[in-house]
């Protein structure tokens, strides 16, 4: 089973993902270190991006992963020797080619605007003279599906003349993303049956099939797929590899790379997503930071009995990790298993874990939220239990926020503040209060820690909890942060939507702090 990444190049359609070729470069390298056997890397020449792209990277040793060049057939009027496409993708000197050509009768007419003969001599030439001088070609049957529905004969002439011209594989493409797993299952099989040539699948996920189609698709012959990395791609996206590889693996035993590889899958897919600049999804199936989390307290009295009770695989497979959920709904063994994971044991004192899970409650009545607040829960365990870590203790802070006459608008923070046996006043401008405050606060205590430098916010939300009062309404403020390598949550709330910020925004500075602390520790 061959694993084809076309991340690069049909992920980035994906509306507003943009990749710099540094980016590509950084992301080839480690789809080739995961195991993928071909990264398409887009179309030669079609921009100075892409250019700059293929020169750079034929002077990389990515194998034994193959750098795939993309295109499409010749152009109607064009001789074959003479199309640039064609010679565009000679030139890029890759390991494989791959072309796209049209199968349905309705685009070979309507969109090419050209006849049926002329479109099989398109398909049959492009691939025959690409492999005169490629050592691999591929070939994608665009809209083969559709096709197959409209007119199964002509559809079944199109890639019968890529085979003729010696494609190494022909991939199945339902590009429209419309049809059915029962569907590409019969008409799967039916192509096999019928070429001399391997068949592969590439599925778009309009109806939320692309993972299921790709699946029946292997079941009934296909042996190479194609996919994206977080199923990212145009419109609602590509069949999901981080789905597809582990299910594979874990649920088919097809072993398309070593089982090892797949401990480093959600390295993988939370790669990607930092590069492409797009928050991680944490309800994807695998890899999400929910996909192994559990809230009810009777499912987490399960699991911590066995894992198996509430999860389909062991988390460690593909490099992921359980997650206990603290919530309204938790019980006392939530809090207890939840505290065991940063080093607390309250097993011995029930009276304490009911004291923490009591406050829980008191405090998600008034707003809180803290299953995405992991940060802020282990804060306040640790004032609860009296193991908290005081870095800074704040005198006062006042935000002030200036529209101009010419239409800027200046905000400045003023952070009283003692830390270190010193009392510190800093003042700093943001492009917004919250900036402003963070600004300030990170001048205040920066020279005392210098490992804030690495902590940095990565996203934040602001929830009104009340809507009917309106502007008095009380708000609920998350904020994600990272130091590069983790993430954490903290939460919040309060009528004021600056001292929300600031209390959210203090926990993730603190947790920050006290987990690199302890790394730090843990390291000597």
């Amino acid at each position: 089973m061959l694993l084809y990444d076309t991340t690069l190049r049909d992920g980035a359609q994906r509306e507003n993902l943009s990749f710099s070729v540094e980016d590509k470069i950084r992301i080839a390298a480690k789809l080739a270190e995961f195991g993928i056997h071909y990264i398409e890397l887009g179309f030669p020449h079609s921009n100075p991006k892409d250019t700059e792209l293929f020169r750079r990277i034929r002077k990389l040793d990515l194998k034994p992963a193959r750098l795939v060049a993309f295109g499409s057939t010749r152009y109607k009027a064009n001789r074959v020797e003479e199309d640039p496409n064609i010679r565009a993708l000679i030139e890029g000197r890759m390991d494989a080619i791959c072309i796209f050509g049209k199968s349905w009768d309705f685009h070979v007419e309507k969109v090419l605007e050209t006849t049926l003969e002329e479109n099989l001599k398109m398909i049959y030439e492009s691939v025959c003279y690409l492999k005169e001088n490629s050592p691999e070609v591929i070939y994608d049957a665009e809209h083969f599906f559709n096709a197959y529905k409209s007119d199964q004969e002509y559809a079944l002439k199109t890639i019968l003349a890529a085979q003729e011209g010696g494609a190494d594989y022909i991939v199945l493409c339902d590009t429209n993303g419309g049809t059915l797993p029962s569907e590409v299952s019969r008409i799967t099989r039916e192509v096999v049956d019928l070429l001399k040539v391997p068949v592969g699948i590439h599925a778009h996920n309009d109806i939320e099939c692309a993972v299921a189609n790709t699946l029946v698709a292997v079941e009934n012959g296909a042996t190479m797929v194609q996919g994206t990395i977080n199923g990212y791609g145009e419109r609602c996206g590509n069949a999901n590899l981080c789905s597809i590889i582990p299910n594979l693996v874990l649920k088919k035993g097809i072993l398309c790379l070593p089982k090892e590889n797949l401990r480093r899958l959600t390295d993988l897919s939370h790669f990607v997503s930092e590069v492409a600049n797009i928050v991680p999804d944490s309800h994807q199936p695998y890899v999400g930071q929910s996909a192994f989390a559990h809230k009810g307290g009777m499912h987490v009295s399960a699991v911590q009995k066995d894992s198996r009770a509430f999860e389909h695989i062991n988390p460690l497979e593909v490099g992921n990790h359980q997650k206990i959920v603290v919530s309204e709904l938790s019980g006392k063994g939530t809090i207890v298993s939840k505290a065991r994971e940063f080093g607390l044991d309250l097993s011995k004192d029930p009276l304490l874990a009911a004291k923490i899970l009591q406050e829980i409650q008191n405090l998600e009545h008034i707003g809180y939220h803290f299953e995405a607040a992991d940060g802020s829960f282990e804060l306040l365990v640790r004032e609860l239990t009296g193991t908290a870590r005081h870095y800074f203790t704040l005198e006062s802070f006042r935000v002030i926020m200036e529209k101009r006459e010419d239409g800027d608008v200046v905000t400045e923070a003023t952070i009283k503040i003692h830390v270190g046996g010193q009392r510190i006043i800093v003042t700093a401008e943001g492009n917004g209060p919250v900036n402003a405050l963070d600004n300030a606060l990170r001048d205040a205590i920066g020279q005392a820690y210098p490992q804030l430098s690495k902590i940095r916010l990565s996203d934040f939300k602001v929830r009104v909890i009340d809507e009917k009062k309106g502007t008095a309404a009380v708000v609920r403020v998350v904020i994600d942060t990272t130091d590069g390598k983790d993430s954490w949550g903290t939460v919040g709330v309060h009528e004021n939507i600056i001292e929300a910020s600031w209390e959210a925004l203090v926990d993730s500075i603190i947790y920050g702090l006290m987990k690199m602390e302890g790394e730090g520790a843990a390291s000597e």
